[in-house]
C-alpha cells in the first residue's frame, strides 16, 4: 500500500510541475491532453497540431496554442443558444 501512495504522489507532483510549464515535450503534451502518442505523431506529421522542431528532431509544443487547438470547434450547449437568443430578441425590441 505505501508503494501505491508514493506513486499517486509522485502523478500528482508530475501534473503540478506540467502546469506550471509554458512549454511542453511529446511526452508531456500526452499526457496533458490524455491523446496518445501515436495518434500525436501521426497530427504533428500532418500538421495539424502547433508544434516546433528547433533542432529538426524533438517536439515541442507550447501549452497556450495546445490549449487554444483543443478548444477550437467549440459547441455551444443549448442553454447558451437559448440565452443569445433571449438576449437578440431582448435587444431587438429596444431599436
Amino acid at each position: 500500500m505505501g508503494n501505491f501512495l508514493i506513486l499517486e504522489r509522485l502523478d500528482r507532483l508530475e501534473r503540478l510541475l506540467i502546469a506550471n510549464k509554458e512549454v511542453l515535450t511529446f511526452e508531456e503534451t500526452c499526457d496533458y491532453t490524455g491523446i496518445s502518442r501515436s495518434y500525436l505523431y501521426k497530427l504533428t506529421a500532418a500538421g495539424h497540431i502547433p508544434h516546433s522542431k528547433p533542432n529538426g528532431k524533438l517536439i515541442f509544443f507550447e501549452k497556450k496554442k495546445i490549449v487554444r487547438w483543443l478548444l477550437q470547434n467549440e459547441r455551444r450547449s443549448t442553454q447558451e443558444m437559448e440565452d443569445e437568443a433571449a438576449a437578440y430578441t431582448l435587444n431587438d425590441k429596444r431599436r
